[in-house]
């Protein structure tokens, strides 16, 4: 069965698992992993490169992806201030450009100056926002869960939405699913859930709610066997969405039978 194409500024993806590729026990179980996981989007973090660019993972992990087939997500992960994340996301855009995607102007954009909770700020993601759409990019906002935050971004132009589950890294799953659900409810862009999926039930079940796609790296990389758990968030995703395009049954208060009780041969 063919699904609608994932629309996000001017770029169309079959996939709707966005991976991300930091955290793996190897370069080669990451590359792996990303091969089987079917995404056409990874997302890197910016600062972690620029760290030392010459001996990091990710920088080896950078160059020995192929950039014809995948498209870069750079994030402004590390980002305390919306001034610190403006500027990664322009050096963001700059690294794109050296991997040769000239038109990349996306970025996942990352305010969070709380280093034990790891909660994105809402005033520095407003703000930060705002310039970013103003000087052309495609900006994915991570936020909590917050329908008004999520339409004052909406407003300013963000491309799409990008809710956390629970905390990044924690595995505790959807914990902010009623939030999630009026956000998907009332947006007109994609919602993407980023942070805390464990499972790929977990993430069949938010696809199901209608988002768009899922966001997700320590779930995948910290499982004890990566590559497999790649390709079962794949399917996971997947199944969620065609269960979305399908349309579930609708609820009963009282037992029905599934077989006909007419027209029986007593």
């Amino acid at each position: 069965m063919n699904l609608p194409v994932l629309e996000i500024g001017n770029k169309q993806f079959n996939s709707r698992l966005i991976l991300g590729t930091g955290k793996y026990p190897s370069l080669d179980t990451a590359l792996q992993s990303i091969e089987y996981s079917q995404t056409e989007m990874v997302t890197v973090a910016i600062r972690r490169l620029q760290k030392d660019i010459h001996s990091t993972q990710e920088k080896n992990l950078i160059q020995s992806l192929d950039w014809d087939k995948l498209w870069l997500l750079p994030n402004t992960a590390g980002s305390k201030t919306a001034e610190d994340a403006i500027r990664m996301a322009l050096l963001g855009r700059e690294f794109a450009k050296q991997i040769g995607q000239e038109d990349n102007n996306f970025v996942k954009l990352e305010v969070i100056p709380d280093p034990k909770y790891l909660l994105p700020d809402p005033i520095g993601t407003l703000k930060a926002a705002d310039y970013l759409v103003r000087a052309g990019f495609t900006v994915l906002p991570y936020i909590n869960a917050d329908p008004v935050l999520a339409s004052h971004l909406e407003d300013l132009g963000c491309a799409t939405l990008m809710p956390l589950g629970s905390p990044i890294g924690s595995g505790q799953g959807l914990k902010n699913s009623y939030n999630i659900s009026l956000i998907i409810e009332n947006s007109k862009i994609p919602v993407i859930v980023d942070a805390g999926i464990r499972t790929p039930s977990q993430a069949a079940e938010v696809m199901e709610m209608g988002a768009s796609a899922v966001l997700l790296n320590t779930a995948v990389a910290k499982s004890l066997d990566p590559v497999n758990m790649a390709y079962a968030m794949a399917k996971g995703v997947e199944g969620g969405r065609l269960a979305y395009c399908a349309g579930s049954m609708s609820t009963a208060q009282y037992a029905k039978p599934s077989s006909p009780s007419t027209g029986l041969f007593l």
